[in-house]
Order: structure tokens, then sequence, then C-alpha cells
């Protein structure tokens, strides 16, 4: 009798929760560019996975967001998640101004099928990267929402890195 596979580690209840739909199964296009007028954005989408730490990779080039395609995709049930940097060594990276984006905002999402969905930001939050709300960030939920994150706060240089997270939220418009 072959052994039963080594169980995940799991580290939150995002990651327990398993769906017997897969994102596969849906016919909602992949993104491929963001937009948001309000803040001169626009960038194609590259498709991110989990780094060998098991987080979600970043984008490789500072001036292109990424989507995490391990998600759902914009406008499926479930938080999509797109990240980007604010900056690098060489100048201002693609969410460069993601935290003065206003309530209200609209956030447009281009599909690979030449559709668009359309988000408006309900919110912005400004964490700790030690105290990151991971459930509110990607958490399954029942309705389609959008989660753009990226780094904020003071930079340490020691670490390279900087302390915060600025997570916008934004829902579709109906």
């Amino acid at each position: 009798m072959p052994a039963a596979p080594a169980a995940p580690v799991v580290t939150s209840p995002a990651q327990a929760f398993h769906s017997v739909r897969s994102y596969g199964d849906v016919t909602v296009a992949e993104p491929v560019r963001l937009r948001i007028p309000a803040l001169g954005i626009s960038s194609p989408l590259l498709h991110l996975g989990l780094a060998p730490d098991r987080s979600i990779e970043v984008p490789g080039d500072y001036g292109t967001a990424g989507w995490f395609a391990q998600g759902p995709r914009p406008g499926q049930p479930g938080p999509a998640v797109i990240l980007g940097h604010i900056d690098s060594k060489a100048g201002p990276g693609v969410f460069f101004r993601l935290a003065t984006l206003p309530i209200g905002a609209n956030v447009f999402v281009d599909r690979a099928d030449g559709s668009t969905v359309d988000f408006r930001v309900k919110g912005t939050q400004h964490v700790a990267k030690t105290a990151c709300p991971t459930d509110l960030v990607y958490a399954p939920t029942l309705e389609p929402s959008l989660r753009l994150v990226t780094c904020g706060g003071v930079f340490d240089r020691a670490k390279g890195s900087y302390l915060d997270n600025v997570i916008v939220y934004a829902d579709p418009l109906a």
C-alpha cells in the first residue's frame, strides 16, 4: 500500500480553505492590463505564483504590476490580488503613489477576451508587514473583489525593504 501524501503546511484559514470548484473551471478571461486613471497607471500584468517560502512572488520588473495567478481572476468570486513595487534604486515603481488613491476611484482590469472589469476603491489600509491581514487580503469571498498591494511606510536600510504594506480594497461596479 503506497504511503499517504504529506499534509500541506497551513498557516492561515485562507490557505486551509479548499473548494470543490477550481479557478480553471470558469470562463472569466485572464487579466492582461491594469489601469488606474487617477494615478496615471496603465500596466501590463505579469503572472505571479508562489516564492520558495510560500509567499506570493513579487514582479521582477519594478514598473510592471503582477496578478497572483493561483487565485481568482478579476471579476470572479473571491479576491483577485495584484501586486506592484513602490520603487527601486532606479526610481519610482508602478505603485509609487498607490497609498494616495482616493476612495471612489476607478480601477480597470482589461482581460484577454477584450472585456474590462471596473472596480471602485472602497478603502486603503497601511499595516506592518509583520501584521499583514492575510485573511482580509486572500481569504475566499462569495463576491468578486480586488486587492492591490505594495510596500510602504519606513524603508529599513539594514533589511533593504519597507516595514509596511499598503493594501487597497476595491469592489466591482454592478
